[in-house]
């Protein structure tokens, strides 16, 4: 489906993923489910909001996930 977004962890991605690559793969990801890649002015407020809530849902994830074996990889 979203076949732009990067995988943002490692071994995918070798250094810890930043702000703004969490934030540009929910972009990303907002933009190719409602099928806007810039919203309208009296839709703006909800799809930055729900921007913000995939990116913090991200990074969530992201600190919270146990990639099993990736300290051996290292």
């Amino acid at each position: 489906m979203c076949r732009s977004i990067k995988t943002l962890r490692p071994p995918a991605l070798p250094e810890e993923a930043t702000e703004d690559d969490i934030r540009a793969a929910a972009l990303q990801y907002v933009r190719k489910v409602s099928g806007f890649r810039e919203p309208a002015a009296h839709n703006r407020e909800v799809f930055e909001r729900a921007v913000d809530e995939i990116a913090g849902a991200t990074a969530k994830l992201l600190a919270e996930i146990e990639v099993r074996g990736a300290a051996a990889r290292r």
